[in-house]
């Protein structure tokens, strides 16, 4: 049979994009893509690209009164969202630009609308025009879940944050995952007052213990009105247009906004899926094996949708491997191991490998860890304090796990990780020689554990 392209792509996103790209330019494949809104996708249009640059934004006033600390003479400025704002929305734009360019001069032909599956091999286009292809690749990424309660329309995701015509004075963000607590951070440090719900014991639920409880007292520290165990039970709107937010505390405040970071489900509604026998997971992911082939053999999926390791450098390494498997005929399972991540929390979060509790289930570890002022923070007067720690197996002496809490802890973890997966063992860092005076040489001079489980 002839089909119009050897790859179809559904959606636009880092992970689509690459495969889309590479596809077409190393492997020689005629390629289409369908994108029904912006190029880039979450990371460049609404996730980690535009948040990084909150974050950038938001440091500045702590840096102003620290260079006040180190003898400048400088006044505190205020901050012009809208000013920003417009910058950064030009910013985006210039990246979505940089997306469209390199699928155009890899030969990749786009179509900006919504797609769905008709069959097996068949793509149909919003206008109902169809597409046939040997191969459909889903990239349609994930996209943010809003909670079942009365009211709960009145508030925004992280989708829309980045639109705010002006700054709330005082905000609720509702959730204790990573986005919840970076926007606390970030929206705090711009000047909001930051209150925030989990229904949970501690926020940043799966990563190590010690980690997330020092972030949780540094964001307190910081000004964040951390509230845990809570959650929202109903919102309206008051007549002075502010919105009451009923709590299970059995409190009711009024905030100018409220923002819902309570999770993320798979964009699979609506794309007939089930229809063409591709299988869906409880979330709504698509299922697929380690080669990200769905129960159809000519569809895959990688990214967001699948609900397996949701980064955009995992997206990413997906759509690469999946094009060794299907057009370099080099069969490359994606390896979801031991990925280095990082929170842009305030203190930011470097991590990699097992938790302290996870690995303890194991076998039997050692704890090295140490908590201390910098020497930054401590000459500006500041109380912050940061967190080296690694997870080290008795038997074999391999480093489980490495978790940093500190300024710039994602660039340490993305080296850091580089031994880790290599298999490093704690000798190996004890071997290398420390940088002095660093946060990160407590890395390799952590002599005795601190405790063993």
């Amino acid at each position: 049979m002839d089909f119009d392209y050897d790859l179809f792509v559904i959606g636009g996103g880092s992970g689509g994009v690459r495969a889309a790209r590479v596809a077409a330019s190393e492997a020689g494949a005629k390629v289409a893509l369908a994108e029904e809104d912006r190029y880039g996708g979450t990371c460049v249009i609404r996730g980690c690209v535009p948040k990084k640059l909150m974050v950038f934004a938001s440091e500045y006033a702590e840096l102003v009164e620290d260079a006040r600390a180190f003898g400048w003479k400088i006044e505190p400025g205020s901050f012009d969202w809208r000013s920003f704002r417009d910058r950064l929305h030009g910013e985006l734009d210039r990246l979505e630009g940089i997306y469209r360019n390199l699928l155009r001069n890899a030969g990749v032909e786009t179509f900006d609308s919504r797609a769905k599956l008709a069959d097996a091999h068949t793509v149909e286009l919003a206008d109902g025009t169809r597409k046939t292809a040997k191969h459909i690749l889903l990239a349609t990424g994930g996209w943010p879940v809003m909670p079942d309660i009365p009211g709960a329309d009145l508030g925004i995701t992280s989708n829309e944050v980045f639109h705010l015509d002006e700054l709330p004075k005082k905000m609720l963000i509702v959730g204790g995952g990573y986005i919840a607590c970076e926007f606390a951070g970030i929206l705090n440090g711009l000047g909001v007052e930051v209150t925030q719900f989990y229904r949970g014991a501690q926020i940043l639920r799966g990563f190590d213990d010690e980690a997330r409880g020092l972030i949780s007292d540094e964001m307190c520290q910081k000004g964040i009105d951390l509230h845990l165990g809570t959650n929202v039970l109903e919102m309206w709107r008051a007549e002075d247009g502010r919105i009451t937010v009923k709590a299970t505390n059995g409190s009711e405040q009024s905030y100018d906004q409220v923002m819902f970071a309570t999770g993320r489900a798979p964009n699979t509604s609506g794309l007939g899926l089930e229809e063409a026998g591709v299988e869906l997971g409880r979330k709504g992911e698509v299922v697929v094996d380690d080669y990200s082939q769905t129960a159809v053999p000519s569809i895959h999926a990688i990214g967001d949708v699948t609900d397996r390791a949701n980064l955009t450098p995992v997206a990413i390494r997906e759509g690469m491997a999946f094009v060794e498997t299907v057009f370099k005929g080099n069969p490359t399972p994606v390896d979801h191991d031991l990925i280095p991540t990082a929170i842009f929390t305030q203190p930011e979060f470097g991590t990699i490998g097992l938790s302290e509790e996870a690995a303890a289930e194991q076998g039997e570890i050692e704890v090295y860890a140490t908590s201390f002022k910098p020497m930054h923070q401590s000459f500006a007067g500041r109380a912050d304090r940061v967190l080296m720690k690694l997870i080290v197996s008795r038997e074999s002496r391999k480093v489980l796990g490495c978790h940093i809490v500190a300024p710039g802890a994602g660039e340490m973890i993305q080296l850091a990780g580089i031994a880790v997966k290599m298999g490093a063992t704690k000798e190996d860092f004890d071997r290398t020689v420390a940088v002095h005076p660093t946060m990160s040489e407590e890395i390799v001079t952590m002599r005795s554990p601190t405790r063993t489980a």
